[in-house]
This record gives C-alpha cells, sequence and structure tokens, in this order.
C-alpha cells in the first residue's frame, strides 16, 4: 500500500475508532482510495441552517433504509449527542412526530432518494424546495449521496 494510504488509512481508523475495511479494500486501486477520501474529507458537517443534528438525522435515515450495518455504525458515532433514544428509534423507521418539520422532510427526503427504485414524487420536491434553500437541497442531496456511495461500496465488497 503506497505511504499516503497508510495515512490517510490510519486517520481515518483512529477518527472512527474502528477499523475500515473497506477503506483497506480501496487500497488494491489507489485512484478510487484517493477519490474516496476526497469525498469523505469535503462533505458536509454543517452549513448554515443544516446543522451537526440535521445531517446525523439524514446520515442515519440513510443509513437504516439501506440496512448497511457499515454505515449504521460509522453515522451512529455520538448520536446520543444530539437526540434522544426515542428519536433514534424513529430513525430507525418509526414515527417523525418528534421532529420538526424541516427534520422530518429532511429524513423522508432521505428515505425516498435511498429507496430503490428512486422515485422523488413532484409534490414532495415541492415540498421541499418551500422548506430548503437551493444551496440546503444541494447539501442534503450531496449528503444523502455519499452514504449511498458508502453502502453499495461497503455491501460490493462484502462488508
Amino acid at each position: 500500500m503506497p505511504w499516503y494510504l497508510r495515512l490517510g488509512l490510519s486517520i481515518a481508523q483512529r477518527r472512527a475508532g474502528r477499523e475500515l475495511l473497506p477503506a483497506q479494500l480501496l487500497a488494491w486501486y489507489p485512484r478510487a482510495a484517493v477519490s474516496s477520501a476526497l469525498l469523505e474529507a469535503l462533505v458536509a458537517h454543517h452549513d448554515g441552517r443544516l446543522d451537526e443534528r440535521m445531517l446525523k438525522l439524514v446520515r442515519m435515515a440513510v443509513s437504516f433504509t439501506v440496512n448497511c450495518p457499515f454505515c449504521i455504525g460509522l453515522n451512529s458515532l455520538g448520536w446520543e449527542s444530539v437526540m434522544s433514544s426515542a428519536e433514534l428509534e424513529a430513525v430507525q423507521g418509526r414515527s417523525l412526530d418528534s421532529f420538526s418539520s424541516r427534520e422530518q422532510l429532511a429524513i423522508e427526503y432521505a428515505r425516498l432518494a435511498s429507496a430503490t427504485p428512486l422515485s422523488i414524487p413532484p409534490a414532495f420536491g415541492a415540498r421541499m424546495a418551500a422548506a430548503f434553500t437551493p444551496r440546503e437541497l444541494v447539501v442534503l442531496a450531496t449528503t444523502i449521496a455519499q452514504v449511498n456511495y458508502w453502502a453499495r461500496l461497503a455491501s460490493g465488497l462484502g462488508e
């Protein structure tokens, strides 16, 4: 494994607090490893009104929707600092009543954009456009896509 991938993997595993098999396997194709690391490094963790809580809710909703144990483990780290146990259960597919209307929309968007086949009804898209700025929609969509990328990659590599 090239030195720069060993260094990046070491940093990523230290942050995650666990071994990251998909990242290790990516070392077989360094271009994929570097591009995946860049994607992860540039993902939003806070952007305006899309705070850490909102983005964690979205990441967790995607992880549970696609049923990715690797993603659930990583995206659930520190959940207790941003939500209650009841909210954790709700993100897993139960009623979203305890969340704000924007959080409910974001979680539902994460679920819809992670379902197969992908289908977002126009009326739902209009509700999203009314509740979120264009920039926020892009941040939400790319956050959802990022978790879906890792879910598909981890599953495809046997994780």
